[in-house]
């Protein structure tokens, strides 16, 4: 499916009524020992041995999985009833406590996302039914989302394919040709200030209540099932601590959850050396490895993300549980990829557009 540059877009919230607009061969079971960084040449890679060894590390370990439902919803919700009482103390202290929560939250996230790609559980059951109950305490309808995300798996960094589960990016043809409305509406979408408030907050609190013309009859009803099931739990709480105080609670958690989340969605795939190719050149393989980063997280927010930072290790085999990343990483030099830090991962929050002649992400800065 080619994208229409004339198509309504919006980099995030994709819901259009909410807007109109390098390795020889190695015996079995030792690992690849080449090291990677931004330039190495990719063609030397013995993909079909890095496919096998990845997969030694995809059976999911049910003592893990439980144990991390545990040391995350059990936390969340202490810390939920703790801004409640802080309420009665000062509402500082609650919007310190909400980024704490909102920590919590967004490693509930990763065990949805983790259940969407059926690596949580050996049983697809229990994926499903986890899945469902965290995206409901993320805002989020499991069997859309899933659908969505596996959309974005199979097509991530190939430009004839975008669309469904990124965040939008233009070529700097696409953008030229675009008509002077339309690009100011992307410029305005692709600005930090917009896409990593406002924007992700709607994206969760008003774009997944919707879905897509053309969508399938399970994510639609996964969608209205799972709308029903907000309104009935935000009514019930409502009820029993007023809408002030609900309102005060909630709005900030998943105001900080949904920036972050947003962000780590960003930085995953735009930054400078990223991978995009048309969809004849374009390869799963070298768009994981090299079109998916690796974001070096200090330990406690690589705790709170699940892992998530390895993402070039979860976009080579999304079958590979969260708890598991870290290990294939330590255990295979050749995913030892030049890594994203705190600080070098800013320089992303200038990249707008993709120079297809020059091969690499771009400002609005270039248009000139």
């Amino acid at each position: 499916m080619v994208y229409n540059i004339y198509a309504p877009c919006c980099p995030m919230i994709v819901i259009d009524s909410v807007f109109p607009f390098i390795i020889p061969r190695r015996s079995a079971g030792r690992a690849l020992e080449v090291k990677m960084d931004s330039k190495s040449d990719l063609s030397d890679i013995n993909w079909a041995e890095l496919k096998r060894i990845l997969g030694r590390y995809q059976l999911p370990s049910t003592w893990r999985s439980v144990w991390q439902l545990v040391n995350t919803l059990l936390p969340n919700l202490i810390l939920l009833y703790l801004m409640y009482l802080s309420l009665q103390v000062s509402y500082l202290l609650t919007l310190a406590l909400s980024l704490l929560t909102a920590g919590f939250m967004a490693r509930t996230f990763i065990i949805f996302h983790d259940c969407g790609h059926g690596s949580f559980f050996q049983s697809r059951k229990a994926n499903d039914i986890t899945g469902i109950i965290c995206g409901i305490l993320t805002l989020t309808p499991y069997y859309y989302w899933r659908h969505n995300h596996a959309i974005h798996h199979a097509t991530a960094g190939d430009l004839d394919r975008r669309g469904d589960g990124d965040v939008m990016t233009l070529t700097v043809q696409e953008f030229h040709s675009l008509p002077r409305l339309r690009q100011w509406w992307y410029r305005f979408f692709r600005n930090p200030l917009v896409m990593f408030t406002f924007g992700a907050f709607l994206l969760f609190t008003v774009g997944h209540r919707f879905y897509k013309r053309g969508t399938g009859k399970r994510e639609r009803r996964s969608v209205h099932y799972t709308n029903i099931i907000l309104i009935a739990l935000i009514a019930g709480v409502i009820s029993l601590i007023g809408w002030k105080a609900y309102l005060m609670i909630h709005v900030p958690v998943v105001f900080f959850m949904t920036s972050a989340g947003v962000w780590l969605f960003y930085v995953q795939h735009n930054f400078e050396g990223t991978y995009w190719e048309r969809h004849d050149r374009w390869d799963y393989f070298q768009a994981g490895l090299q079109g998916s980063s690796f974001y070096k997280l200090p330990a406690v927010l690589q705790w709170f993300t699940g892992n998530i930072g390895f993402h070039h290790i979860h976009h080579l085999n999304s079958r590979i549980p969260n708890y598991f990343l870290m290990k294939c990483y330590r255990d295979n030099p050749v995913l030892h990829v030049k890594p994203l830090t705190l600080r070098s991962s800013l320089r992303s929050l200038r990249l707008r557009l993709w120079d297809e002649q020059n091969r690499r992400m771009v400002g609005f800065d270039a248009l000139k």
